[in-house]
């Protein structure tokens, strides 16, 4: 049985490497006419833009077009430039509709239908659920360890992993914060805070999954365990924001950490006898079907809900289960304890 597990682990690591090409929308000359034609002319089709101000020689009046845009606007960055882009986008997507051919990325990205300039709603309240589930199950394992268990002699609650999943609540929502925001607005900004927040958790998760799983109690012990993983994740961090915002190699490096926290669990639950060891299988297989759904991309079906978003779907009943698995965890490891000091 063990050995079958094994093996159903390691296909998923390896189905999860699979390289994904990303069609180039933005080289196709029928869009690129469009896009220039957009900013000379601030319309596409019948469709003109009200802050693409040009005069009657179709020069930009006072200065170069973007810098005629609403101050609002250029904070959000849907300028005339990402108008004209976005218009163009979906004009030829339905001429390509037309001719029973597939939707591709432009400038990497899946043809998004924007709603109320939200680039990717779907996921933004998605997102934005997570975030509440979050915050329920933190406040729910709060209350359990602060109100609920009783302490140890010196005032402290007697689960050791407390400050730990304190820890990984705020890093957990402050990813989620910044997910809604990036795909609210996927700039470079907002997609490098995304993707550092995410590192930071998934680095962390693995942190915890480690010391969990070998029972690591010694301070000194923990910090030698922290220590490489700190590292790594900082320089991975430091790279992707000062070097370069490198897609590929930062889903690779999320997908392993991923999965070797997933392998630690799945082992640590099929060796002890907890009672709740069900509730972090059930957690082991929804991730890596998860994961899975985050890698094999596909467009968004009518311009709305694409892998990422069925992958924020997912997280959340496996984010409330996570957090009724940490909540029973401290009950177990408390009455443990206890019965140890008796």
């Amino acid at each position: 049985m063990g050995k079958c597990r094994l093996l159903l682990f390691l296909a998923a690591i390896s189905s999860t490497f699979r390289l994904l090409h990303a069609s180039s929308g933005d080289a196709d000359p029928i869009y690129k006419v469009c896009v220039g034609r957009c900013k000379e002319t601030g319309c596409v089709g019948d469709k003109c833009f009200q802050h693409c101000n040009f005069s009657s020689g179709e020069n930009p009046i006072d200065g170069p077009w973007y810098l005629q845009e609403p101050l609002y606007l250029r904070w959000k960055q849907w300028d005339c430039h990402s108008d004209c882009r976005y218009h163009c986008m979906l004009a030829r997507e339905e001429e390509r509709q037309k001719l029973g051919l597939k939707p591709i990325k432009y400038h990497g990205k899946w043809p998004f239908r924007r709603v109320y300039g939200i680039q990717e709603p779907v996921s933004v309240a998605l997102s934005a659920l997570n975030l509440a589930i979050q915050f329920h199950g933190w406040v729910s394992f709060f209350i359990l360890v602060n109100y609920k268990l009783p302490f140890s002699p010196n005032k402290k609650p007697y689960y050791e992993y407390t400050g730990l999943w304190h820890i990984y609540a705020i890093l957990s929502m402050n990813s989620w914060i910044w997910s809604a925001v990036s795909h609210s607005r996927d700039v470079e900004l907002t997609e490098k805070l995304d993707y550092s927040s995410t590192v930071a958790l998934i680095g962390y998760s693995l942190l915890v999954a480690i010391l969990r799983a070998f029972n690591v109690r010694d301070e000194a012990s923990r910090v030698m365990v922290a220590a490489p993983i700190v590292a790594f994740v900082t320089t991975h961090i430091l790279y992707l924001n000062f070097y370069q915002l490198d897609f590929g190699l930062n889903m690779k490096v999320c997908v392993a950490m991923t999965m070797l926290q997933f392998i630690i669990w799945a082992f640590w639950a099929g060796f002890i006898r907890h009672p709740s060891r069900w509730k972090l299988w059930l957690v082991v297989a929804g991730g890596i079907l998860a994961t899975l759904l985050k890698i094999y991309d596909f467009p968004p079906y009518m311009g709305y809900v694409d892998a990422d978003a069925l992958w924020h779907a997912i997280s959340i009943p496996l984010t409330y289960l996570w957090w009724s698995f940490v909540r029973d965890d401290s009950e177990f490891g408390t009455t443990t304890l206890i019965k140890k000091a008796k």
